[in-house]
């Protein structure tokens, strides 16, 4: 467990609780942005034993990051983490799920989620088309292209809003309820993230459909400043005002 905090400010909502499915994986942009509006980082790994708080009175919101498992995997932890979803829906605190992230929250709400029948793969980047209510989503265009990194997706649960489609996995972008979302794609993605992937990770590109890892990079350069631009909008509206307004912050 890590709890992460700008030393020179003081905080401006409680934590946000973030949870990694990596041993050394960490919450790329979403997490620098998260600190830049004031939100301490309290970083968990479940996986590896760190245990998800009973209730969401002391976090402002809660992120769950992408894996190399599958929603369908059968590991107590994962089977845990499934049902605990259901703290910030219950009590209508910010979630966001980011690729595994987005699929467990689509088991959670007992849908499911699998391969694509012909086997093809999203690995680099790949088009998507935001729908009427993803373009109102928050003061910034929603992303066109976006980096993907997923063998599985899902289509839109029941009782969930499609903010963006794709062509082989149709909920690129789901909204449920206020304040929970689930995102197939990948805005948490740094320029560093994405040259360790693509090494470590070399077979992926060896699917179907996957792009090669020269196209990846070159994606970045062409394609990434949208991404930035509405990630930093949409964790503005996700995060909402000050959990603090009207009080002072408390002291560190």
């Amino acid at each position: 467990m890590l709890f992460s905090v700008d030393p020179f400010s003081p905080p401006q909502h409680k934590p946000v609780l973030i949870v990694l499915h990596g041993e050394h994986s960490c919450p790329g942009r979403i997490g620098r942005l998260l600190r830049d509006l004031g939100a301490p980082l309290d970083i968990r790994r479940p996986r590896f034993g760190d245990p998800l708080p009973e209730t969401m009175r002391d976090h402002s919101g809660a992120v769950f990051f992408g894996g190399p498992m599958s929603a369908n995997d059968e590991e107590d932890w994962l089977k845990r983490e499934i049902d605990w979803i259901g703290a910030p829906l219950k009590e209508n605190k910010p979630f966001l799920g980011i690729c595994l992230g987005s699929q467990l929250l689509a088991r959670h709400l007992g849908h499911k989620v699998g391969a694509h029948p012909e086997g093809r793969v999203e690995v680099g980047y790949y088009p998507i088309r935001p729908t009427q209510e993803g373009h109102s989503l928050c003061d910034c265009a929603f992303p066109t292209r976006v980096y993907q990194w997923h063998r599985e997706g899902f289509d839109c649960p029941n009782g969930a809003v499609l903010l963006a489609r794709g062509e082989d996995f149709e909920a690129q972008a789901i909204q449920v309820g206020e304040k929970a979302f689930g995102l197939q794609f990948h805005p948490d993605v740094t320029y560093a993230m994405m040259c360790k992937w693509t090494v470590t990770a070399l077979e992926r590109m060896n699917h179907p459909s996957a792009q090669e890892r020269h196209r990846h990079l070159e994606g970045w350069f062409q394609h990434d400043r949208a991404v930035a631009r509405w990630t930093s909008a949409f964790l503005r509206r996700w995060l909402g005002p000050s959990d603090f307004d009207g009080e002072l912050a408390p002291a560190e």
